[in-house]
């Protein structure tokens, strides 16, 4: 008999038990965020660094680029929530950014630390749960946090400890520059309702959002824009898929 359940996390730790521990294969994620429990299925997805997946190539989402070309985003402290192999965290610091780097993955953490080496970067990386580091290893506020392919891959019920760590590390006037699978025609992700999800136990590779979720979801939070991410060339120098939604939005 177990009746160990006595905080919020732990009825959220036993939610987490619910879901499979590995997800599908995803065609564009950084890397996951939270539950800690898929550590090991992102190590091998970033140990053969030789797959043609679209997000291993070393360059920046377009729709972060854009915003720093626009003048949207200005140099300042950013964190990086599931970096990968670290494209959009070497982007920014390249383009003046102090940035602070999270993931589960060591094996991704290590591609991005040969990165940085090599582009004479400096990017704090941290390995593990975003929700579960200990209090401290996240130098805020931080004036944007990046989010590129992770949020899709939560759990609902961890969209609260999504929201709790935005609370606590996004600056006032700070960013959110999100992507996550896109809910309709072209789109990529699972439909199904929050509660069917429970019933399956199954997240099915990613969940897809429409705008109307996201307002609601992010709705302490003021929308700067929110489109689908524009399509680029495998031979350009963004990154660019058509089944994510970009939104940026700012802390008021």
């Amino acid at each position: 008999m177990d009746r160990t359940a006595r905080t919020v996390e732990d009825v959220l730790t036993l939610l987490d038990g619910l879901f499979h521990t590995e997800p599908a294969p995803p065609p564009a994620a950084g890397g996951r965020l939270g539950t800690g429990d898929g550590r090991d299925f992102w190590d091998r997805f970033y140990s053969d660094r030789s797959r043609p997946v679209p997000f291993f190539a070393a360059k920046p989402d377009e729709n972060l680029a854009a915003h720093l070309d626009s003048g949207l985003l200005a140099p300042g402290h950013a964190l990086d929530l599931g970096c990968g192999a670290g494209r959009n965290a070497l982007h920014l610091a390249a383009r003046g950014f102090t940035v602070d780097a999270v993931d589960l993955s060591p094996v991704a953490l290590a591609w991005a630390a040969e990165r940085a080496r090599a582009a004479g970067a400096t990017v704090r990386l941290h390995q593990g749960d975003a929700f579960a580091l200990p209090a401290g290893a996240f130098e805020g506020p931080y004036d944007l946090v990046v989010d590129s392919g992770c949020f899709h891959h939560l759990p609902p019920h961890r969209r609260i400890s999504y929201l709790a760590l935005l609370d606590r590390v996004l600056a006032p006037g700070g960013h959110l520059a999100l992507t996550c699978f896109a809910a309709g025609e072209g789109g990529m992700g699972s439909e199904l309702p929050d509660a069917d999800l429970y019933r399956t136990r199954d997240l099915a590779g990613g969940l897809a959002y429409t705008p109307a979720a996201l307002r609601r979801i992010f709705g302490d939070l003021t929308e700067v824009e929110l489109r689908r991410m524009r399509e680029l060339p495998d031979e350009a120098e963004l990154f660019g898929v058509p089944f994510l939604w970009t939104a940026l939005f700012r802390r008021r």
